[in-house]
């Protein structure tokens, strides 16, 4: 029986494998960005460009683009996708200028924004609805892990081998990604599945019960993205690390914000969504206001410490933030109505995304990686506000978790 259970879910870990592979090159940029910068003779606020136009195309993107291949065999999807996802890095790696390189980053985002999505409906039809919480959490494993493995790696790579290996690097897993799909994945998986289409969307949307919290994870995602692209500049200046040191930083955050999500999973589960989101929010906010005033604060050689503690705890309570929001949205809308609530909130979440690199990119514009943490830590202050305003109408009663 133990045999059968590991064959059945052996799809599961192909999946997963996709996943890793998508959340490394998502967030391993950060780490490269100045690398970028200096090699294409570009300002690091224009290279912060190639993190918000890749968010911003993927919240763009991604329904329309699930919704159009709604007909198209899951299988063959996800295995042609994770193919076009090893062209898209392979463009990344020989780029020879900023604007192959931005062309090659919306390339990847339309293939992160049509494999993620449909790698979680797939998973949630592959199992009895008694075991669907774990088979999603073991595709969204592989997002997880490559923020605690793949980011650190790919700065290690980028600093020894030059930040275009790390596309290549990326290139080699998604092949092998893209091979298990191809073996692993039976011709007939997922002939059933559904496909919310942009009609069942734009409905969710109409719900006014979900429509604040889908502003507050727009807010939530803004803040720390704000400060992610440009915090190997920020660890330079305020803290002296450069290089592979890096990695370990964001090795930091990756293990905190995979622990974050872990806690904030369990603690949905016990104590509601809604308690979690207004419980984790605050933290989040004082996290990156505690970057800026440790920068303007302390030298680089006292600076170490406190800029990790701030980085670890943005990272764990930023990422528990998440499943409780995931749970709340869920409470709100009913179970039956989940992947289109969850595929929406995505959309919001990478449109967040976007609009915090960007707004990351306006202030050093203006001022200096030093002031990032300021804003950031505004933008989760007003999902603060948001959150914990008094609502016009009664609260919607959530449905009990299944």
């Amino acid at each position: 029986m133990a045999t059968t259970a590991l064959q059945s879910r052996a799809p599961l870990y192909w999946l997963a494998l996709g996943s890793f592979a998508v959340g490394t090159e998502s967030f391993m940029i950060a780490a490269i960005l100045p690398d970028i910068a200096a090699d294409l003779s570009v300002s690091e606020q224009a290279a912060g460009q190639l993190v918000s136009v890749f968010a911003l195309t993927y919240a763009a993107s991604s329904p329309v683009l699930t919704a159009l291949t709604g007909a198209v065999s899951r299988r063959l999807l996800l295995i042609a996708t994770m193919l076009a996802f090893v062209a898209a890095n392979i463009v990344a790696a020989v780029a020879g200028s900023y604007g192959g390189l931005m062309a090659a980053r919306i390339l990847l985002a339309m293939a992160a924004g049509l494999f993620v999505p449909n790698a979680n409906a797939l998973a949630g039809v592959l199992v009895p609805p008694s075991e669907r919480g774990r088979a999603l959490s073991i595709v969204t494993s592989g997002l997880s892990l490559a923020i605690v493995f793949g980011v650190p790696l790919g700065a290690i790579v980028g600093h020894t081998l030059g930040w275009r290996m790390t596309f290549g690097g990326v290139a080699v897993l998604s092949v092998a990604a893209a091979a298990g799909l191809l073996l692993g994945l039976p011709r007939a998986i997922g002939s059933s599945a559904p496909v919310a289409g942009l009609r069942e969307r734009l409905t969710a949307l109409g719900n006014p019960a979900v429509r604040r919290p889908l502003a507050v994870t727009t807010l939530w995602a803004m803040g720390p993205f704000s400060v992610y692209p440009y915090i190997a500049s920020y660890l330079h200046q305020v803290t002296g690390l450069e290089g592979a040191a890096v990695g370990i930083a964001l090795f930091a955050w990756g293990l905190s914000a995979f622990v974050g999500l872990a806690v904030g999973g369990r603690l949905a589960d016990r104590l509601g969504g809604a308690r979690i989101v207004a419980l984790t929010l605050p933290p989040v906010s004082l996290a990156l206001a505690s970057l800026s005033l440790t920068a303007e604060l302390l030298p680089p050689a006292l600076a170490l410490l406190p800029a990790f503690a701030g980085i670890m705890v943005w990272g764990f309570a930023a990422w528990a933030f998440y499943p409780g929001q995931q749970a709340r949205l869920i409470g709100i809308t009913g179970p039956q109505h989940a992947p289109i609530i969850l595929s929406v909130n995505a959309s919001f979440h990478y449109f967040g995304f976007s609009l915090g690199a960007a707004l990351g990119s306006l202030v050093l514009s203006v001022g200096s990686v030093r002031e990032l943490g300021w804003v950031g830590a505004l933008c989760v202050a007003l999902a603060c506000l948001l959150e914990f305003a008094p609502a016009k109408a009664p609260r919607v009663a959530e449905f009990p978790a299944e």
